[in-house]
Protein backbone atom coordinates (compact mmCIF):
# COMPACT_ATOMS: atom_id res chain seq x y z
CA UNK A 1 0.00 0.00 0.00
CA UNK A 2 3.04 2.26 -0.30
CA UNK A 3 2.58 5.51 -2.19
CA UNK A 4 5.14 6.35 -4.87
CA UNK A 5 6.78 9.16 -2.91
CA UNK A 6 7.00 6.93 0.17
CA UNK A 7 8.90 4.10 -1.54
CA UNK A 8 12.48 5.40 -0.97
CA UNK A 9 11.70 5.83 2.73
CA UNK A 10 10.14 2.39 3.07
CA UNK A 11 13.09 0.79 1.27
CA UNK A 12 15.47 2.48 3.71
CA UNK A 13 13.40 1.35 6.70
CA UNK A 14 13.40 -2.20 5.32
CA UNK A 15 17.21 -2.05 5.09
CA UNK A 16 17.40 -0.95 8.73
CA UNK A 17 15.19 -3.85 9.80
CA UNK A 18 17.35 -6.23 7.80
CA UNK A 19 20.51 -5.05 9.59
CA UNK A 20 18.78 -5.38 12.94
CA UNK A 21 17.77 -8.93 12.05
CA UNK A 22 21.34 -9.79 11.07
CA UNK A 23 22.54 -8.34 14.38
CA UNK A 24 20.13 -10.56 16.31
CA UNK A 25 20.49 -13.76 14.33
CA UNK A 26 24.09 -13.70 13.09
CA UNK A 27 25.64 -11.96 16.09
CA UNK A 28 27.24 -9.35 13.79
CA UNK A 29 27.47 -5.83 15.12
CA UNK A 30 25.88 -3.37 12.70
CA UNK A 31 25.02 -0.81 15.38
CA UNK A 32 27.03 2.03 13.82
CA UNK A 33 25.46 1.48 10.42
CA UNK A 34 21.99 1.25 11.99
CA UNK A 35 22.43 4.56 13.83
CA UNK A 36 23.51 6.32 10.63
CA UNK A 37 20.66 4.86 8.60
CA UNK A 38 18.08 5.71 11.28
CA UNK A 39 19.31 9.31 11.27
CA UNK A 40 19.03 9.37 7.48
CA UNK A 41 15.54 7.86 7.72
CA UNK A 42 14.33 10.55 10.14
CA UNK A 43 15.72 13.30 7.94
CA UNK A 44 14.14 11.79 4.83
CA UNK A 45 10.76 11.40 6.53
CA UNK A 46 10.79 15.00 7.75
CA UNK A 47 11.76 16.26 4.31
CA UNK A 48 8.99 14.28 2.61
CA UNK A 49 6.11 14.97 4.98
CA UNK A 50 6.93 18.59 5.67
CA UNK A 51 6.95 19.41 1.95
CA UNK A 52 3.99 17.49 0.54
CA UNK A 53 2.29 18.79 -2.58
CA UNK A 54 -1.52 19.06 -2.69
CA UNK A 55 -1.69 15.98 -4.92
CA UNK A 56 0.44 13.99 -2.47
CA UNK A 57 -1.93 15.02 0.31
CA UNK A 58 -4.83 13.76 -1.81
CA UNK A 59 -3.06 10.39 -2.03
CA UNK A 60 -2.47 10.27 1.73
CA UNK A 61 -6.10 11.24 2.45
CA UNK A 62 -7.17 8.25 0.33
CA UNK A 63 -4.63 5.80 1.75
CA UNK A 64 -6.24 2.41 2.34
CA UNK A 65 -4.64 2.13 5.79
CA UNK A 66 -5.67 5.61 6.91
CA UNK A 67 -7.75 5.45 10.13
CA UNK A 68 -11.46 5.65 9.40
CA UNK A 69 -14.51 6.65 11.45
CA UNK A 70 -14.82 3.24 13.09
CA UNK A 71 -11.15 3.25 14.13
CA UNK A 72 -11.60 6.58 15.91
CA UNK A 73 -14.91 5.57 17.50
CA UNK A 74 -13.28 2.45 18.96
CA UNK A 75 -10.32 4.42 20.27
CA UNK A 76 -12.01 7.54 21.64
CA UNK A 77 -15.56 6.66 22.74
CA UNK A 78 -16.79 4.37 25.50
CA UNK A 79 -20.02 2.35 25.50
CA UNK A 80 -20.70 3.08 21.83
CA UNK A 81 -24.05 1.78 20.63
CA UNK A 82 -24.62 1.90 16.89
CA UNK A 83 -28.09 2.95 15.73
CA UNK A 84 -29.44 1.99 12.32
CA UNK A 85 -31.95 3.20 9.78
CA UNK A 86 -33.58 6.46 8.72
CA UNK A 87 -37.17 5.36 9.57
CA UNK A 88 -38.12 6.10 5.97
CA UNK A 89 -36.38 3.73 3.60
CA UNK A 90 -33.55 1.69 5.10
CA UNK A 91 -30.08 1.66 6.60
CA UNK A 92 -27.06 2.98 4.74
CA UNK A 93 -23.74 1.34 5.73
CA UNK A 94 -21.81 4.26 4.20
CA UNK A 95 -22.75 6.31 7.30
CA UNK A 96 -22.21 4.98 10.82
CA UNK A 97 -23.76 6.63 13.84
CA UNK A 98 -24.83 6.07 17.39
CA UNK A 99 -24.49 7.15 21.01
CA UNK A 100 -21.60 6.78 23.40
CA UNK A 101 -19.54 8.53 26.04
CA UNK A 102 -16.61 10.86 25.48
CA UNK A 103 -14.62 11.60 28.65
CA UNK A 104 -17.75 10.56 30.56
CA UNK A 105 -20.01 12.92 28.56
CA UNK A 106 -22.93 11.36 26.65
CA UNK A 107 -22.52 12.25 22.97
CA UNK A 108 -23.94 11.40 19.57
CA UNK A 109 -21.22 10.44 17.12
CA UNK A 110 -21.45 9.68 13.41
CA UNK A 111 -19.43 9.73 10.23
CA UNK A 112 -18.88 8.47 6.73
CA UNK A 113 -17.29 5.04 6.79
CA UNK A 114 -14.83 3.79 4.19
CA UNK A 115 -13.28 0.34 4.33
CA UNK A 116 -9.64 -0.69 4.57
CA UNK A 117 -9.86 -3.18 1.71
CA UNK A 118 -11.94 -3.79 -1.40
CA UNK A 119 -14.48 -6.03 0.34
CA UNK A 120 -15.15 -3.48 3.09
CA UNK A 121 -15.31 -0.62 0.58
CA UNK A 122 -17.88 -2.42 -1.54
CA UNK A 123 -19.93 -3.14 1.59
CA UNK A 124 -19.72 0.54 2.63
CA UNK A 125 -20.14 1.92 -0.91
CA UNK A 126 -16.70 3.52 -0.54
CA UNK A 127 -18.10 5.92 2.05
CA UNK A 128 -20.43 7.55 -0.48
CA UNK A 129 -23.78 7.96 1.24
CA UNK A 130 -27.26 7.47 -0.19
CA UNK A 131 -30.12 9.74 0.95
CA UNK A 132 -31.00 7.29 3.72
CA UNK A 133 -27.49 7.72 5.11
CA UNK A 134 -27.92 11.46 5.43
CA UNK A 135 -31.44 11.01 6.82
CA UNK A 136 -30.10 8.55 9.39
CA UNK A 137 -27.53 11.16 10.43
CA UNK A 138 -30.27 13.79 10.61
CA UNK A 139 -32.44 11.53 12.80
CA UNK A 140 -29.52 11.06 15.20
CA UNK A 141 -28.83 14.80 15.30
CA UNK A 142 -32.44 15.58 16.20
CA UNK A 143 -32.33 12.88 18.86
CA UNK A 144 -29.11 14.43 20.24
CA UNK A 145 -30.79 17.83 20.41
CA UNK A 146 -33.80 16.37 22.23
CA UNK A 147 -31.59 14.86 24.94
CA UNK A 148 -29.00 17.64 25.05
CA UNK A 149 -26.09 15.57 23.73
CA UNK A 150 -23.20 17.18 21.79
CA UNK A 151 -22.82 15.97 18.19
CA UNK A 152 -19.46 14.83 16.81
CA UNK A 153 -19.15 14.12 13.08
CA UNK A 154 -16.30 12.49 11.18
CA UNK A 155 -16.09 13.49 7.51
CA UNK A 156 -14.47 11.08 5.07
CA UNK A 157 -16.11 10.77 1.66
CA UNK A 158 -15.33 11.47 -1.97
CA UNK A 159 -18.90 12.80 -2.21
CA UNK A 160 -22.52 11.76 -1.99
CA UNK A 161 -23.47 8.77 -4.15
CA UNK A 162 -24.84 10.01 -7.47
CA UNK A 163 -26.52 6.86 -8.80
CA UNK A 164 -30.04 6.85 -10.22
CA UNK A 165 -31.56 5.27 -7.12
CA UNK A 166 -30.05 7.93 -4.88
CA UNK A 167 -31.41 10.69 -7.09
CA UNK A 168 -34.84 9.06 -7.19
CA UNK A 169 -34.93 8.96 -3.39
CA UNK A 170 -34.06 12.65 -3.07
CA UNK A 171 -30.30 12.95 -2.65
CA UNK A 172 -30.20 16.72 -3.09
CA UNK A 173 -33.12 17.29 -0.71
CA UNK A 174 -31.55 15.06 1.94
CA UNK A 175 -28.29 17.02 1.87
CA UNK A 176 -30.08 20.38 1.85
CA UNK A 177 -32.24 19.39 4.83
CA UNK A 178 -29.13 18.38 6.79
CA UNK A 179 -27.59 21.79 6.10
CA UNK A 180 -30.74 23.55 7.26
CA UNK A 181 -31.24 21.51 10.44
CA UNK A 182 -27.58 21.46 11.45
CA UNK A 183 -27.40 25.25 11.17
CA UNK A 184 -30.01 25.56 13.95
CA UNK A 185 -29.11 22.66 16.28
CA UNK A 186 -29.16 23.83 19.90
CA UNK A 187 -26.31 21.58 21.00
CA UNK A 188 -22.55 21.75 20.37
CA UNK A 189 -21.51 20.37 16.99
CA UNK A 190 -17.90 19.46 16.13
CA UNK A 191 -16.98 18.09 12.71
CA UNK A 192 -13.58 16.57 11.92
CA UNK A 193 -12.31 15.99 8.38
CA UNK A 194 -10.26 12.81 8.77
CA UNK A 195 -9.67 11.89 5.12
CA UNK A 196 -11.53 13.16 2.07
CA UNK A 197 -14.07 15.91 2.50
CA UNK A 198 -15.76 15.89 -0.86
CA UNK A 199 -18.63 18.02 -2.18
CA UNK A 200 -22.15 17.99 -0.70
CA UNK A 201 -21.56 14.61 0.89
CA UNK A 202 -19.07 16.25 3.23
CA UNK A 203 -21.14 19.38 3.81
CA UNK A 204 -24.09 17.28 4.98
CA UNK A 205 -22.09 16.52 8.15
CA UNK A 206 -20.09 19.74 8.17
CA UNK A 207 -22.30 22.60 9.43
CA UNK A 208 -20.61 22.71 12.82
CA UNK A 209 -19.57 25.15 15.51
CA UNK A 210 -16.02 23.90 15.09
CA UNK A 211 -14.55 22.30 11.97
CA UNK A 212 -11.30 20.50 12.65
CA UNK A 213 -9.17 18.98 9.91
CA UNK A 214 -6.33 16.53 10.14
CA UNK A 215 -3.03 17.76 8.78
CA UNK A 216 -3.03 15.65 5.61
CA UNK A 217 -6.80 15.51 4.98
CA UNK A 218 -8.47 17.33 2.09
CA UNK A 219 -11.74 19.31 1.89
CA UNK A 220 -13.07 20.51 -1.45
CA UNK A 221 -16.11 21.32 -3.55
CA UNK A 222 -15.06 18.54 -5.92
CA UNK A 223 -12.54 15.76 -6.29
CA UNK A 224 -9.45 16.76 -8.32
CA UNK A 225 -10.43 14.24 -11.01
CA UNK A 226 -13.94 15.66 -11.36
CA UNK A 227 -12.66 19.25 -11.34
CA UNK A 228 -10.15 18.42 -14.07
CA UNK A 229 -12.88 16.85 -16.18
CA UNK A 230 -15.07 19.94 -15.77
CA UNK A 231 -12.42 22.64 -16.18
CA UNK A 232 -10.09 21.08 -18.74
CA UNK A 233 -12.23 18.25 -20.12
CA UNK A 234 -9.34 16.00 -19.14
CA UNK A 235 -9.44 13.84 -16.00
CA UNK A 236 -5.70 13.18 -16.24
CA UNK A 237 -5.06 16.77 -15.11
CA UNK A 238 -6.11 15.89 -11.55
CA UNK A 239 -2.69 16.88 -10.21
CA UNK A 240 -3.08 20.39 -11.64
CA UNK A 241 -6.62 20.58 -10.30
CA UNK A 242 -5.43 19.67 -6.80
CA UNK A 243 -3.02 22.62 -6.94
CA UNK A 244 -5.82 24.99 -7.96
CA UNK A 245 -8.56 23.86 -5.55
CA UNK A 246 -6.99 25.05 -2.26
CA UNK A 247 -8.05 21.75 -0.73
CA UNK A 248 -5.36 21.26 1.92
CA UNK A 249 -5.86 21.94 5.62
CA UNK A 250 -3.26 24.69 5.46
CA UNK A 251 -5.09 26.45 2.60
CA UNK A 252 -8.46 26.17 4.31
CA UNK A 253 -7.24 27.47 7.67
CA UNK A 254 -5.77 30.49 5.87
CA UNK A 255 -9.10 31.07 4.09
CA UNK A 256 -11.11 30.74 7.31
CA UNK A 257 -13.07 27.68 6.19
CA UNK A 258 -11.84 25.49 9.07
CA UNK A 259 -11.02 26.36 12.67
CA UNK A 260 -8.04 24.16 13.50
CA UNK A 261 -5.51 21.79 11.97
CA UNK A 262 -5.02 18.56 13.92
CA UNK A 263 -1.41 17.49 13.70
CA UNK A 264 -0.71 13.98 12.44
CA UNK A 265 2.22 11.76 13.41
CA UNK A 266 5.24 12.15 11.15
CA UNK A 267 4.53 9.83 8.25
CA UNK A 268 0.76 10.42 8.32
CA UNK A 269 -2.07 9.01 10.43
CA UNK A 270 -1.84 5.69 8.58
CA UNK A 271 1.68 5.16 9.92
CA UNK A 272 0.79 5.40 13.63
CA UNK A 273 -2.84 4.92 14.67
CA UNK A 274 -2.15 5.29 18.41
CA UNK A 275 -0.47 8.69 18.05
CA UNK A 276 -3.06 9.87 15.52
CA UNK A 277 -5.85 9.02 17.98
CA UNK A 278 -4.03 10.78 20.83
CA UNK A 279 -3.54 13.99 18.82
CA UNK A 280 -7.15 14.01 17.63
CA UNK A 281 -8.35 13.29 21.17
CA UNK A 282 -6.53 16.36 22.49
CA UNK A 283 -8.05 18.65 19.85
CA UNK A 284 -11.52 17.21 20.26
CA UNK A 285 -11.49 17.52 24.04
CA UNK A 286 -10.27 21.13 23.93
CA UNK A 287 -12.89 22.28 21.42
CA UNK A 288 -15.78 20.40 22.99
CA UNK A 289 -14.94 21.82 26.40
CA UNK A 290 -15.08 25.34 24.96
CA UNK A 291 -18.48 24.74 23.33
CA UNK A 292 -20.03 23.14 26.41
CA UNK A 293 -19.63 26.46 28.22
CA UNK A 294 -22.00 28.20 25.76
CA UNK A 295 -25.78 28.39 25.95
CA UNK A 296 -27.98 26.99 23.19
CA UNK A 297 -28.63 30.50 21.89
CA UNK A 298 -24.92 31.30 21.85
CA UNK A 299 -24.15 28.09 19.97
CA UNK A 300 -26.69 28.81 17.23
CA UNK A 301 -25.62 32.45 16.90
CA UNK A 302 -21.92 31.54 16.78
CA UNK A 303 -22.56 28.91 14.11
CA UNK A 304 -24.51 31.42 12.03
CA UNK A 305 -21.79 34.05 12.35
CA UNK A 306 -19.08 31.53 11.51
CA UNK A 307 -20.58 30.55 8.17
CA UNK A 308 -21.57 34.12 7.28
CA UNK A 309 -17.90 35.07 7.67
CA UNK A 310 -16.50 32.37 5.36
CA UNK A 311 -15.09 33.97 2.22
CA UNK A 312 -15.03 37.50 3.57
CA UNK A 313 -11.83 39.51 3.25
CA UNK A 314 -10.34 42.49 5.04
Amino acid sequence: MALDFERPLLELEAKIEELKRFTREKDIDFSDEIVLLEKKSREMKENIYNNLTPWQKVQIARHAARPNTLDYIKALFADFLELHGDRLYGDDPAVMGGIGRYKGIPVTVMGHLKGHDTKENVQRNFGMAHPEGFRKALRLMKQAEKFGRPVICFIDTAGAYCGMGAEERGQGEAIARNLMVMSALRVPVVSVVIGEGGSGGALALGVANKILMQEHAIFSVSSPEAAASILWKDGTKAKEAAEALNLTAQDLLRLGVIDEIVTEPLGGAHSDLTTACHLLDQALERNLKELLEKSAEELVEARYAKFRAVGQTG
